[in-house]
């Protein structure tokens, strides 16, 4: 499939499908949401003065609840993946979905998911303190050539770590589709799966995320972040009700992305493997 194909196709999947994808990110997403939403709540309205008392105050239980939030949301978005997964792979072989299937696999797939997605960001996270290190040195050293010369390597020294790190994460977008699609020994096989799946297509890859990135977070980001500063000045008693709309709206879109990931995946397995759908189904308990 083309770009603008598996875009279509992906965006089609979710609107088909959109009843069973939202039940599914709110039966998801609802505890890590409600504790977003009560941390919101807990300090509207309250002066610096008086947000810092409460820092200060009960500093322990605010960490502890952030923590529970950030696990609780990792597991939520391992979880949802694999659940839109399912759904999409019903759909592609012609069979219902059910929101109880689906929930099944994205419990049974919870570990190897979170390990793989640590270990993604452990090396990205890795990639980036050193190339910020070797960025850093070659901005001093180039200060021997003058102002210029240190413009130059700042900034194409911020280009090059920034493409290297984008062209690293296209390489590896593909590790959960292949955890929760293929029978693999270790589930860190799925590094080299979507390393071999994406060499060639990196740039295609990469645009893809960047397009359902800005259409399911960016844009909705903005558009909620301008209505919030309008109403913060026109009518601050709604500031709450927008808060809630617009986790809503999020819960909504959650699944959008893992759509365009899955098509992108089977495009892939198509093009360069022959991939069998009905082996598909096999392998998910669908066929």
């Amino acid at each position: 499939m083309e770009f603008g194909e598996v875009l279509d196709g992906a965006f089609t999947m979710y609107r088909r499908n959109f009843g069973l994808f939202f039940r599914l990110s709110v039966a998801i997403s609802a505890v890590p949401a409600a504790l977003f939403l009560y941390l919101q709540f807990r300090f509207s309205g309250t002066t610096p003065d008086q947000s810092m008392a409460v820092f200060q105050t009960h500093l322990g239980e605010l960490i502890g609840l952030g923590l529970l939030w950030a696990v609780l949301a990792m597991c939520a978005k391992v979880m949802l993946t694999a659940g839109a997964i399912h759904v999409i792979s019903a759909s592609y072989l012609g069979r219902p979905a059910t929101l109880g299937e689906a929930l099944r696999l994205g419990a049974s797939k919870i570990v190897p998911l979170i390990l793989v997605g640590l270990g993604k960001w452990l090396l990205v996270f890795i990639i980036y303190i050193v190339g910020v290190v070797i960025w850093v040195l070659l901005v001093g050293v180039s200060g021997m050539g003058g102002p210029v010369f240190v413009v130059v390597v700042a900034v194409g020294g911020g280009i090059a770590l920034l493409w290297f790190l984008a062209f690293v994460l296209s390489g590896y977008a593909l590790t959960t589709p292949a955890v929760v699609l293929e029978e693999l020994s270790s589930s860190f096989d799925a590094f080299g799966r979507s390393w071999d799946l994406t060499r060639s297509h990196k740039l295609k890859v990469f645009g893809l995320w960047l397009v359902g990135w800005l259409l399911t977070w960016f844009v909705p980001f903005l558009f909620f972040f301008g209505l919030g500063v309008l109403v913060s000045l026109r009518a601050p008693s709604l500031q709450l009700p927008l808060v809630v709309v617009n986790t809503v709206v999020s819960i909504a879109l959650a699944a959008a992305l893992p759509c365009v990931y899955t098509l992108m995946y089977y495009d892939l397995r198509m093009r360069r493997e022959g991939f069998d759908l009905q082996l598909l189904g096999q392998q998910l308990g669908i066929g």
